[in-house]
């Protein structure tokens, strides 16, 4: 777990101790990057690179980036051990007239650790996909696939999708994408609207078993995070993610956004492990209120540790509002 001023704060803590930590197989981040400085992408892995599993140089742009610089954005990127590939496009635009060799080779050169290899724009038979993934492992590459289709006019069977996924993890993905696009809209398991095809979901849940926390969900939008969240939990693989939205969906993940800590202030609302009438101890027996010469005593362990068993009294919820003890309460009540 990493360290954090906040590490100790109850609903954090809890959460955090079941977050996957790097390097991770499952609850991966994949950001989507159209074309970061060599400064930009310094700041964003001394902020946010703790939480970066895969960062794609998206689309073809790494083909118009000065070679030194390239090269010096994947050195600081490789060398905090992320994982580096160019977009799936460049791959299908590379293997139209040459071999997939070539460009894994390339690749390899350059400084990528992986590539993803893709059928979004062209068409790519299945013994031909088989063929490069054990090209790309034999260059030295993670690999890293992606099923779906980029035009919204020609989205394949949902069904369809999730059989190529557990083909490709059988024949050595590491990973697998699942098309949404840098939009969200129209593509894989999004409707014209950007929602999601619950009943996809639960397609491929059936149809990857155990395999399907082996999945990297293109999830651009807030809404659709969440309900991925919501469905897989917070170790669900996400990707083109900005680059500057990192620490948020981290945020969502863990129970600190509205989205995602209301179902948890509901659940402990309804077991009763949260009141919030109920008033609060000092947590480690100092002064509550820090004054009689004592210092300030902060609980590090959460207020209710067990149900609360009866209703607050009306003079304890006057307590709470205005601040005064009551005739009632305990003297280890005041917080």
């Amino acid at each position: 777990m990493l360290d954090s001023h906040w590490r100790d704060v109850a609903v954090i803590a809890e959460m955090r101790a079941e977050r996957t930590a790097q390097p991770r197989s499952t609850g991966m981040t994949m950001i989507i990057d159209t074309g970061l400085g060599v400064a930009a992408t310094a700041d964003i892995l001394e902020v946010a690179g703790d939480y970066i599993d895969l960062w794609k140089l998206s689309f073809g742009t790494s083909v118009f980036v000065r070679p030194a610089v390239l090269e010096r954005k994947l050195e600081l990127i490789n060398a905090r051990k992320i994982l580096t590939c160019p977009g799936g496009t460049l791959f299908e635009a590379a293997i139209l007239q040459q071999h997939c060799r070539v460009y894994n080779t390339r690749a390899v050169e350059v400084g990528f650790t992986a590539v993803e290899i893709s059928d979004g724009t062209i068409e790519l038979p299945a013994f031909r996909r088989e063929r490069v993934i054990d090209c790309a492992h034999n260059a030295g590459l993670v690999v890293i696939t992606e099923v779906g289709k980029k035009d919204p006019n020609a989205q394949p069977p949902i069904e369809q999708l999730a059989q190529q996924a557990l083909r490709d993890l059988e024949c050595g993905a590491r990973w697998v994408i699942v098309e949404g696009r840098e939009t969200g809209v129209g593509v894989g398991v999004y409707n014209a609207q950007g929602a999601l095809d619950v009943e996809g979901l639960d397609t491929f849940a059936r149809i990857l078993g155990d395999k399907v926390d082996r999945l990297i969900w293109e999830a651009p939008q807030k809404h659709q995070q969440t309900a991925l969240i919501e469905r897989f939990g917070i170790n669900v693989g996400l990707g083109n993610v900005a680059p500057e939205h990192v620490l948020a969906l981290e945020s969502l993940r863990l129970g600190l956004r509205f989205e995602t800590l209301k179902p948890i202030a509901d659940k402990l609302f309804s077991n009763g492990l949260w009141a919030p009438e109920q008033i609060e101890g000092d947590g480690a027996g100092g002064e509550a209120d820090g004054q009689g010469g004592g210092s300030l005593s902060v609980s590090r362990t959460p207020i209710f540790l067990t149900p609360v068993t009866a209703a607050v009294s009306p003079a304890a919820a006057s307590e709470v509002s205005s601040g005064t003890p009551s005739a009632t309460s305990s003297g280890s009540g005041r917080g």
